[in-house]
C-alpha cells in the first residue's frame, strides 16, 4: 500500500465521495444477508409448519429490501465512481504539469509512447481501483465479517469447521500477489514499449516509405508486440495456476458443511432452514475469496500503475527557481560565457570545454562548426535548458540562474532547426509566446519573416487552421510562421538555430533582408551551416570539439588559416561548381 499511500494527497481531499459510497455499502452489505434469514424463515415456517399466512409478508418483505438495496447501489456505484474520476482529473493535472516543468535531460532518456501510456492506461489503472477496487475490498471484508457472524449465531461448531480451509487460502492469496505484482509491472512496461513503437513509426511515416523500411518497422512492431503477448501469458499462467487453487480452498468450506452440518440436522441440532441459510451464507463467504483473487489482480495492475505514474511525480526538477530569483525586466542583452563546461551525462565527452566569450547587447554573432561541435549546447544553456558542470552563464551581468525561469525565456526567442506547429490557427501559432498580442502585432511579426504574402494566400488567412505538426504547409512556410513566432515575442536576445535550413535560397535572402531590421538593437545569435546565413555578423564563433577555434568577423576569418576557411573554400567551390555546370547547360 506504500504506493496509495504516496498517491493520498490526490485521493483523500475527496474522501467525502468515499465515506458516501461506503455508508451505502454497508447498508447493501447489511442487506445482503437477510436473503438467507428470509429463506430459513420460509422453509422452517411456512414449508415445515404450514405457515402460509406468512407468505405475503415475506414477499413484500423481500420485494422492500430489493427496492432499498437497488437505491444504495446506485448510490454507492455513483459516488464511488466520483471518487476515482475526481482523483485521477487531479492527478493527470498534477502529472501534465510535471511534465512541462521537467528537464530536457529527463525527456533526452524518456520515450514519447511510453510516457502517454503512463499519461492514458496508467492513470486510467488508478482510476478503476479507486472507483471500484477499493470499495470492493472493503466490501469483501464487510461480507466477511456480517456473514461470519451471522453463521456464529446460527452454529458455532458448523463455523469453525467451515472455517478451516481460510488460512491455507490466505496464504495462497498472499504468494499470489507476490508473484502476479511484478508481472503486472512487466506487462505496463512493456506496452509502453508497443506505444513508443506505434508512435514513432505514425510521426516518421514518410521516412519509414521513403526509405521503403515498411517490414522493418513491422517487425520491430510484431517483436514488442510479442514481447507484450508473451508478458501477458506469463501472467495468466500465473493467474491460471493459482485460481484453481483458491477455488478448490473455497469449494473445501462447502464439503465440510454439507458432511459436518447434515449431521447436525440429523441429530436435531439444527433446522433444515438453518442448514440451508448456512449454505447461503457460506457463498457469501466464497464469493468473496473467489473474487478476492481478481481483486488483488485489479489491486497489482493499479499499484503497477502507480508506481509508474510516481517515477513521474518524483523525478527531480533539477532546473527551477531560486528562492530569491528576480525576474528579468527591461534586458540589455548582453550575453557572458565565463569558462563554461557542459557535460550532459557524466562519463561523455564535454559538449563545451571552457567556453568563454563576450556579447555586447545589440550584437550578432554567428556559431558555426560541425554537427555536435557545440553550437545548439551554448543557447540551450542561456535558457538554462540544461545547466553547465562548471562556469557561468550571465545575461546582463547576472547569472541566469539567479532569474526566474519565465522571465528568463521569454526574454529568449528561439527559432528551432526543425520548427513545430501546434494544431490550431496560424495566428494562434504566431502568438504563442504572447497570446493576447493584437492582430497588427501579428500580420507585422508575418511580413518581417516573409510570411504574410503566402498566409493571406490561404483560404482564412491567419485564422486558417492548421494540421498535425503543421500539415498542409511546405517546411519553408512553416519555418517562416516559427520566426515570425519569435519575432512576435518581441524578445531582448533572438536565437536562430539554422533557422533558414528549410527554405530555397531565394527565401532565405528575403528572410535575411527582414531580419536586418528586427534584429537592430537586439543580441542575436545564428546558428548556421551555410556561410551566407552568417557572414553579416558582427563576430562569428567557430567551434570544434566543444572548443571556440577561431573568432572573428567574416572578412578576416576567411584571410586565416583554420576551420573557418575550409567550410568556405567548401562552399565556395560547390557554389562555384553549380554556376559553371548551369553555364554549360545554358
Amino acid at each position: 500500500m506504500d504506493v496509495f499511500r504516496k498517491l493520498k494527497g490526490f485521493y483523500w481531499p475527496h474522501r467525502r465521495y468515499f465515506i458516501v459510497s461506503i455508508v451505502f455499502l454497508l447498508i447493501m452489505t447489511a442487506i445482503t444477508v437477510v436473503y438467507p434469514i428470509i429463506l430459513q424463515l420460509t422453509i422452517d415456517e411456512v414449508i415445515s409448519k404450514g405457515r402460509y399466512n406468512l407468505v405475503p409478508y415475506l414477499a413484500f418483505g423481500f420485494i422492500g429490501i430489493m427496492v432499498v438495496k437497488g437505491i444504495a447501489t446506485y448510490l454507492s456505484q455513483y459516488n464511488g465512481d466520483l471518487f476515482g474520476i475526481i482523483s485521477v482529473y487531479d492527478l493527470r493535472n498534477k502529472l501534465y504539469n510535471k511534465l512541462q516543468r521537467l528537464p530536457f535531460q529527463y525527456y533526452d532518456n524518456s520515450k514519447t509512447g511510453d510516457l502517454m501510456s503512463r499519461l492514458t492506461a496508467d492513470v486510467e489503472g488508478v482510476r478503476f481501483f479507486l472507483s471500484f477496487g477499493f470499495a470492493e475490498l472493503i466490501r469483501l471484508v464487510l461480507l466477511l465479517v456480517v456473514t461470519t457472524s451471522v453463521m456464529l449465531f446460527y452454529s458455532v461448531p458448523l463455523t469453525i469447521v467451515t472455517m478451516i480451509s481460510i488460512p491455507f487460502l490466505a496464504v495462497a492469496v498472499y504468494k499470489f500477489d507476490k508473484k502476479v505484482h511484478p508481472a503486472f509491472r512487466g506487462v505496463r512496461k512493456s506496452f509502453g514499449q508497443l506505444n513508443t513503437n506505434v508512435q514513432e513509426n505514425i510521426s516518421g511515416i514518410n521516412t519509414v516509405k521513403s526509405l521503403s523500411r515498411e517490414e522493418h518497422q513491422i517487425g520491430r512492431f510484431n517483436s514488442s508486440n510479442e514481447d507484450y503477448k508473451d508478458k501477458y501469458i506469463f501472467t495468466a499462467d500465473i493467474w491460471s495456476k493459482y485460481f484453481p487453487l483458491m477455488e478448490f480452498l473455497g469449494n473445501l468450506s462447502v464439503i465440510l458443511l454439507l458432511g459436518f452440518g447434515g449431521s447436525l440436522v440429523l441429530n436435531g441440532s439444527l433446522t433444515p432452514g438453518e442448514l440451508t441459510a448456512f449454505y447461503s451464507l457460506v457463498g457469501f463467504i466464497i464469493w468473496p475469496i473467489m473474487n478476492l483473487g481478481f481483486t488483488i489482480n485489479q489491486f497489482s495492475q493499479s499499484k503497477a500503475s502507480g508506481e509508474r505514474l510516481l517515477e513521474i511525480l518524483e523525478a527531480d526538477e533539477a532546473i527551477k527557481d531560486k528562492d530569491e530569483a528576480v525576474s528579468m525586466t527591461n534586458s540589455e542583452g548582453k550575453v557572458i560565457f565565463k569558462d563554461v563546461t557542459l557535460q550532459y551525462t557524466e562519463g561523455d565527452e564535454k559538449a563545451l570545454d571552457n567556453v568563454s566569450f563576450t556579447v555586447e547587447s545589440g550584437k550578432t554573432i554567428g556559431l558555426i562548426g560541425a554537427t555536435g561541435s557545440g553550437k545548439t549546447s551554448v543557447t540551450q544553456l542561456m535558457t538554462r535548458f540544461y545547466e553547465p558542470t562548471d562556469g557561468e552563464v550571465l545575461i546582463d551581468n547576472i547569472d541566469v540562474r539567479d532569474y526566474t525561469l519565465d522571465s528568463l525565456r521569454k526574454n529568449v526567442g528561439f527559432v528551432l532547426q526543425e520548427s513545430f506547429l501546434f494544431s490550431s490557427t496560424i495566428r494562434a501559432n504566431i502568438a504563442y509566446g504572447r497570446p493576447h498580442v493584437e492582430l497588427d502585432q501579428i500580420v507585422e511579426a508575418a511580413k518581417r519573416a516573409q510570411a504574410h504574402e503566402f498566409i493571406m494566400e490561404l483560404p482564412n488567412g491567419y485564422d486558417t487552421m492548421l494540421g498535425e505538426r503543421g500539415l498542409g504547409l511546405s517546411g519553408g512556410q512553416k519555418q517562416r510562421i516559427a520566426i515570425a513566432r519569435a519575432i512576435c515575442l518581441d524578445p531582448s536576445i533572438l536565437i536562430l538555430d539554422d533557422a533558414t535550413s528549410a527554405v530555397d535560397m531565394q527565401t532565405e535572402f528575403k528572410i535575411q533582408q527582414a531580419l536586418q531590421e528586427v534584429m537592430k538593437g537586439r543580441t542575436t545569435f545564428i546558428i548556421a551551416h551555410r556561410i551566407s546565413s552568417l557572414k553579416h555578423a558582427d563576430e562569428i564563433l567557430v567551434f570544434d570539439n566543444g572548443k571556440i577555434t577561431n573568432r572573428g568577423a567574416h572578412y578576416s576569418l576567411i584571410h586565416e588559416q583554420g576551420q573557418y576557411r575550409r567550410i568556405y573554400n567548401i562552399q565556395f567551390k560547390d557554389q562555384k561548381h553549380m554556376l559553371q555546370t548551369q553555364t554549360e547547360m545554358g
